[in-house]
């Protein structure tokens, strides 16, 4: 019959050779992992700051044509509905228009 080793003594010779073997296995998934997660986390940002530019861009737009059509006029699609400064006698500026509105339940 052989003999029969018990099974903590095989644990106490591989516990030691495990350790510094699965050590830095484990440090270099770790480590990889990490930067895995830093690098999607950072496209995440470029991606959601390119999402506002976009939602900004569009938000300009529409407020410049509502702009035009109160104005009376629509721009045409290469030009520009801002107003040049250079364009502006001294003292003169663009006037605010003022909207009232009436409803029965004010004159009450």
């Amino acid at each position: 019959m052989p003999p029969v080793v018990p099974p903590f003594l095989i644990g106490l010779i591989a516990a030691p050779l495990a350790k510094r073997l699965l050590k830095p296995l484990m440090r270099g998934v770790v480590t990889t992992s990490v930067g895995v997660v830093l690098e999607v986390k950072k496209a995440l940002h470029a991606a959601g700051e390119n999402i506002n530019d976009l939602a900004a861009e569009v938000v300009a737009d529409v407020m410049a044509t509502q702009i035009a059509s109160v104005d009376g006029h629509r721009p045409a699609d290469g030009e520009a509905s801002k107003d040049k400064a250079g364009d502006r006698v001294e003292g003169e500026g663009r006037s605010s228009k003022i909207r009232t509105s009436t409803s029965a339940a004010k004159t009450q």
